[in-house]
């Protein structure tokens, strides 16, 4: 099957989340993806371990972390601050769709490598600029992590237990988002480029991502003027929407209408719950949650969470487990839909996580496992046309490895 982004070449020179997880996005959609690293560090995430997948002896040992966004990528080593290099990356871009890059505002400028002076030879390119605060403003020169920006964007207000200390999210969810947002940049950009043959320079900041994506929250805020208060894991719109303790363990019970209220009401023995002015509406369960909550809870204790999610499921009313992240890959759906992906690399097992688009029922996963430091630059260097004495020489000089 032909990939949607079949013949498009991208150069990543990101690192960390962010950049990375728009890269293999489009690694994932067919695009070429040539991941551009120092010669010595690499991609600072190569060394975010523990854990590791190991090798053979003589083989890089891979941190998970590494291993989660850089499927689908060829490894090029290129140090920018030498000119030879800077020579490289303005030939590769001479012929690239895209780059994608998060330096620091000012960064690549240094180098002749900013979005204007790529663009200058060849205007088709498009530059996806990722930052922690945009290509602007009084914050635009501070290098931006998830768990800072997650703090400054309001999401942390919103996570943790009523009086208790803000909470992260367990997982780096502003740069997903990031990463997220930057793929639909680079792709409306393509779009719009099959039209007028020019492309663009994209400027996405986790902050304005983190702040966009307070979704319903966001609107609370400015709506009523007030901030939300954290309520744990309660919703503060709709209720009963929040996790349960059963006789054996944890259940999220997830009641969005007044139908399905009425449903869980009868099952638990109480359908005159359903006729309550005090619980019959969804605005009147909001404002009455602090009654009507604990007693969902005390006759939830009654049976074990199994038990309540087969008579819940045959009810209509939706609800799930608190499962484990190993519980997640053992869950018979998680499995039929093919989630967990095993690749194969020298001998070597990359277990990754499947891209979850499919087009036509097919899967859109890449099949190449995440590249080691520079595997690929013999490779990419002699097909720009350089001699293996060129090479050779680039490779003493500290440019390539």
């Amino acid at each position: 099957m032909s990939q949607p982004l079949e013949g498009v070449v991208v150069l990543d020179l990101s690192r960390v989340l962010a950049g990375p997880w728009a890269g293999q996005l489009l690694a994932d959609l067919g695009a070429r993806v040539i991941k551009l690293e120092h010669p010595v560090r690499g991609d600072d995430t190569r060394g975010w371990g523990p854990p590791w997948l190991e090798g053979e002896p003589d083989v890089e040992r891979l941190a998970a972390y590494y291993l989660c966004a850089n499927r689908g990528k060829q490894s090029l080593t290129v140090d920018i601050a030498t000119e030879d290099g800077q020579a490289l990356v303005h030939r590769l871009a001479a012929g690239a769709d895209i780059l994608l890059e998060n330096f620091k505002v000012g960064g690549l400028a240094r180098y002749g490598l900013d979005a204007a002076s790529l663009r200058e030879r060849n205007p088709r390119l498009i530059v996806c600029s990722v930052t922690g605060f945009g290509q602007d403003g009084p914050y635009a020169h501070r290098a931006g992590y998830d768990f800072m920006i997650q703090a400054m964007g309001g999401l942390m207000s919103l996570s943790g237990e009523p009086g208790g200390m803000p909470m992260k999210t367990g997982v780096a969810i502003t740069d997903v988002m990031t990463g997220l947002y930057a793929t639909i940049g680079v792709l409306a950009a393509l779009q719009e480029r099959s039209r007028t043959g020019t492309g663009r320079h994209i400027d996405v900041a986790l902050l304005d991502v983190q702040v966009a994506t307070l979704a319903n929250q966001a609107l609370n805020a400015l709506v009523t003027g007030t901030s939300p208060e954290r309520h744990g894991n309660a919703h503060p719109n709709i209720v009963p929407y929040q996790a349960f303790a059963c006789a054996d363990g944890h259940l999220v019970l997830t009641v969005g209408n007044d139908a399905q209220f009425a449903r869980l009401a009868d099952l638990l023995g109480h359908p005159e719950w359903a006729e309550d002015p005090a619980y019959a509406t969804n605005a009147a369960r909001v404002g009455n949650r602090e009654g009507l909550v604990p007693m969902i809870q005390a006759l939830l204790m009654d049976r074990g969470r199994d038990d309540w999610l087969t008579q819940l499921e045959a009810h209509g009313i939706p609800a799930g487990p608190i499962n484990t992240l190993t519980e997640v890959f053992d869950d018979p759906q998680v499995q039929h839909r093919g989630l967990r992906r095993t690749l194969r690399r020298d001998g070597q097992v990359v277990p990754q996580v499947a891209n979850p688009l499919r087009f036509d029922g097919e899967p859109v996963t890449s099949d190449i496992a995440p590249p080691h430091l520079g595997q690929d630059s013999d490779a990419i260097l002699a097909e720009m046309g350089l001699t293996p004495e060129d090479i050779a020489r680039l490779r003493r000089a500290g440019v390539v490895r």
